[in-house]
C-alpha cells in the first residue's frame, strides 16, 4: 500500500511539474513562433518583429491542490498586433500557431525524438505558414526530426527532403518519389 501511496504522489508530482514548467516556458516558445524572423533585427518594422503572448494557468481549487489533473488550465494566447481575446474567438489560424505552441512547449519539457505533423498549415496564412515552417527548420535536430504532411510550396520550400506519394491508376497502386 505504501508504494502505490508512493506512485501516486510521483505522479502528481510529475503533472504539477510539467504543468508549472509549461506555464513557465510556453510565452517564449509562442514569441519565436509569431515573431517575423525574415526582417533583420534593425528593421524600421519593429511591431511586425515583436511575436504575440501566451501564457498557461492552473487554476486549482482548495480541494484540488492534492490532484493536478482536476484542476482547470487557463491557456490564453495573443497573436501580435491584436488584442486580447478569450482563445475561442481567435481564428483557425491563430489557434493552430497557439496549438502548435503548446505541443512544442510540452516537447521541450519531455523531448520526443520525432513529430508527424498532418496538414497544420490548412488554416494557416502565408505568413504564418513562413513563420511554422522557419521554427521547425530552425529546430530539426538528429536528435528531433519532423515529419510534415502539406499541400502548401512554402513548406516544401524549406523542407530539407521530400517525399511524394501518388496514385498510378493503371497499377491500381501507390508510388512513392523522393527528393533530396
Amino acid at each position: 500500500e505504501l508504494q502505490i501511496w508512493r506512485k501516486q504522489n510521483q505522479k502528481k508530482k510529475g503533472e504539477k511539474e510539467i504543468s508549472y514548467w509549461a506555464g513557465n516556458n510556453i510565452d517564449s516558445v509562442y514569441k519565436e513562433l509569431t515573431t517575423d524572423a525574415s526582417l533583420p533585427s534593425d528593421s524600421n518594422a519593429m511591431n511586425v518583429l515583436v511575436g504575440g503572448s501566451a501564457s498557461l494557468n492552473l487554476e486549482f481549487n482548495e480541494e484540488d491542490e492534492d490532484e493536478p489533473y482536476l484542476a482547470a488550465m487557463r491557456y490564453q494566447a495573443t497573436p501580435p498586433m491584436k488584442k486580447f481575446r478569450e482563445i475561442e474567438y481567435l481564428s483557425g489560424g491563430e489557434k493552430t500557431v497557439a496549438a502548435l505552441a503548446l505541443l512544442f512547449t510540452i516537447n521541450k519539457f519531455k523531448p520526443s525524438p520525432f513529430f508527424v505533423l498532418d496538414e497544420i498549415d490548412a488554416a494557416l496564412d502565408t505568413v504564418n505558414v513562413l513563420r511554422v515552417s522557419n521554427y521547425i527548420k530552425n529546430h530539426a535536430t538528429e536528435s528531433l526530426q519532423f515529419i510534415v504532411i502539406s499541400l502548401k510550396n512554402s513548406i516544401f520550400e524549406e523542407s530539407d527532403s521530400l517525399v511524394g506519394v501518388y496514385r498510378n491508376q493503371k497499377q491500381n497502386s501507390s508510388k512513392v518519389l523522393t527528393l533530396d
